[in-house]
């Protein structure tokens, strides 16, 4: 699923560009995977190039935004609104892709009542009333970790099934809501891990032949 939305972006640009066709090498090369990787995914989704031609671009986006479940738009509440929040608030690149952000919620009575982006920030004891009214379907919580699990029970108390959790902290949540968790802080982690490695192994070749090699 995960390499479905990056095929997805990739041919949306060639939409842009007034692509037509793509052959499985160039579009793999762009996705960053290889072909016949690519080749078997597409083949789950039913959707096969023809040999010469490659794929149907306009054909393959839509089949692949169906199996996304990406031919309706989604409304998305966003609670915690400071500086990672507000940025999120702020992407354009969600409403382009059907991820409008329905709502904005923090506690700080200093944000409350100020607009990001045309929404409006509401106090989060108004996450029942609001998520129920704009008919939230994805909720993103981007609060500090004490307060990540009291927001999510509120959201998934409001009908909420997605939720993508932005804090640092593992959430506890009933049979049937999916929950993604997006950690940049671990990421950085695991990039600093392959850093060093790729430091030490320069390091031992060095110490090996006296020489150091890029």
């Amino acid at each position: 699923m995960a390499r479905l939305a990056v095929y997805l972006r990739v041919l949306t640009e060639m939409l842009a560009e007034g692509v037509r066709t793509v052959s499985s090498d160039v579009l793999a090369a762009a996705a960053g995977v290889n072909a016949a990787k690519l080749r078997k995914d597409l083949s789950h989704i039913g959707s096969s190039g023809v040999r010469g031609v490659g794929y149907d671009v306009p054909r393959l986006t839509q089949q692949v935004e169906t199996v996304l479940g990406l031919t309706r738009s989604h409304a998305v509440a966003l609670v915690g609104v400071g500086n990672l929040g507000h940025a999120l608030a702020g992407y354009g690149g969600f409403v382009q892709r059907g991820f409008g952000v329905a709502a904005l919620f923090d506690v700080d009575p200093d944000l409350v009542g100020t607009t990001i982006a045309g929404v409006e920030v509401l106090d989060v004891a108004r996450i029942p009333e609001i998520c129920a009214d704009r008919g939230v379907t994805i909720g993103v919580v981007a609060t500090p970790a004490a307060a990540a699990q009291h927001v999510c029970d509120a959201l998934v108390g409001a009908g909420v099934r997605s939720i993508l959790n932005f804090a640092p902290a593992v959430l506890s949540v009933p049979a049937g809501v999916e929950v993604r968790k997006v950690d940049l802080a671990v990421e950085m982690q695991i990039l600093a891990f392959h850093v060093s490695r790729r430091h030490d192994g320069v390091a031992a070749t060095s110490d090996a032949t006296g020489k150091v090699f890029g």
